[in-house]
């Protein structure tokens, strides 16, 4: 147990855990503003297959 309490604690210190911290949440964030364009498109798209079907019948 100590033995990881001092890895982890090394890992904090260390100025490549605070870079790596860093990307993971640009990515983090990349990701949230992938999904909600992607979240909008495909609703948009929906409507517009609705409105084809409906104007088909």
């Amino acid at each position: 147990m100590r033995i990881m309490l001092n890895m982890i604690r090394r890992f904090l210190r260390a100025d490549s855990a605070a870079t790596s911290i860093e990307y993971a949440l640009i990515a983090a964030l990349i990701g949230i503003v992938i999904i909600t364009g992607v979240k909008a498109v495909g609703t948009k798209l929906s409507t517009s297959y609705a409105n084809i079907s409906a104007n088909l019948k």
